[in-house]
């Protein structure tokens, strides 16, 4: 029994010994700091909070990352190849309208009309505020004026060098009938001069000419805007009727008349004439002409064309009707011309459908006058030779 309690006795010590070593070792680390203990707890404080941020910013960044490309695929799957280029294009429209909304300068001038002469005075004064085109950060401007009714006919002034702020005092004269100033419109166009490149439009003014009393001068200053796109040259328009019978497979052309059609000649005038031709399966098959109506911007024809068309063709038919204006010396020209037919669009194929629609019973319409090179190329022509008719 007592040796029992004496081996207790022995053995307590060796315990505490254990026990008490590990915070000796510590101490001994935290005296060695020449720094005061509260000071060392805050230390240890702040670097477990930064500690417990850090762990907390990552595990964030990562479900962000994976919530991110959830939404991707999702979106991804809505939006069509031809459209994701919106993503990272901006909106045309924007750009456009920010082109148009840009400063470009502004231009004085005067129209004064002379009803017995039927002539149109324009005076082209001044500019000012010009934008500048140059990297010297002026402009060497000059102007181009010209009818839309007659744009054949260009007067162009003289070019002022280095300066946004040009002085022109030029005066143009246009001869234009009464009845025709309604349908024009008087464009001024000012230009940077390049002598080596190509050049650039700065603005320009469109006046439609029956949105002005000319019983008097005007004179006035107008803020110049973007130039626009194309300009939509007015070729005239066309009358004629056409007549399908199915039972006789006979397609009937009668061209009526046309009015307003550019003028080609010299004397402001044309001498024109009238081409129909049935093209199939995009080559060329047959063609017609009128005759020649001598001086005059609105024939009156009414000259009828047959042609024999089976039904089983008239699907791949195209109806074109051109405009020439024919010369003796040189060769004839092309006013414009339309195309009719199940390929067509707008007005045109409506004719044609409403010809369809109702056979043996000629339907007439006016029709305007395309640029040549469009109809062609919708149309998209092949070289031509004879082709036998169908059903022969």
């Amino acid at each position: 029994m007592a040796n029992k309690m004496s081996s207790n006795i022995t053995t307590a010590p060796s315990a505490a010994a254990l026990t008490t070593a590990k915070p000796g070792f510590v101490d001994d680390i935290i005296n060695k700091i020449p720094l005061p203990k509260w000071a060392l707890i805050v230390i240890a404080i702040a670097a477990g909070l930064l500690l417990i941020l850090f762990l907390i910013c990552i595990i964030k960044c990562c479900c962000c990352k994976k919530k991110h490309k959830k939404k991707e695929k999702l979106n991804l799957q809505n939006i069509n190849g031809s459209t994701t280029a919106s993503l990272v294009q901006p909106d045309m429209e924007d750009l456009e309208s920010g082109l148009e909304n840009e400063k470009r300068g502004r231009l004085q001038y005067s129209l004064e009309y002379n009803f017995r002469s039927q002539e149109m005075k324009v005076g082209v004064k001044q500019a000012a505020d010009l934008k500048a085109m140059d990297s010297g950060g002026t402009s060497d401007p000059y102007v181009i004026v010209y009818l839309t009714s007659d744009m054949r006919k260009k007067y162009e002034s003289k070019v002022y060098r280095k300066t946004l702020n040009p002085v022109f005092n030029e005066t143009f004269t246009f001869q234009i009938p009464q009845a025709e100033m309604s349908e024009s419109t008087l464009v001024m166009q000012i230009y940077d001069f390049n002598r080596f490149a190509k050049h650039d439009i700065i603005g320009e003014v469109r006046l439609p000419l029956g949105d002005f009393d000319l019983q008097h001068v005007i004179e006035q200053w107008q803020e110049l805007t973007a130039a626009s796109k194309r300009e939509q040259e007015r070729l005239g328009e066309i009358c004629f009727s056409l007549r399908y019978i199915p039972s006789t497979s006979k397609l009937t052309v009668v061209i009526l008349e046309a009015k307003k059609l550019k003028r080609m000649d010299s004397s402001g005038l044309s001498d024109p004439f009238v081409k129909v031709q049935l093209i199939l399966n995009k080559k060329k098959w047959k063609k017609k002409k009128t005759g020649v109506k001598k001086s005059t911007l609105s024939p009156y024809f009414n000259e009828a064309f047959n042609f024999e068309v089976p039904f089983n063709q008239i699907q791949n038919i195209d109806l074109v009707i051109s405009v020439w204006d024919h010369d003796k010396v040189t060769k004839n020209q092309q006013i414009g011309k339309v195309f009719l037919g199940c390929r067509a669009t707008g007005n045109q194929l409506r004719h044609w459908s409403d010809m369809l629609a109702n056979p043996r019973r000629p339907i007439a319409q006016w029709h305007s006058l395309q640029l040549v090179e469009e109809v062609d190329n919708a149309l998209g022509l092949k070289s031509h030779f004879k082709l036998p008719l169908p059903g022969k």
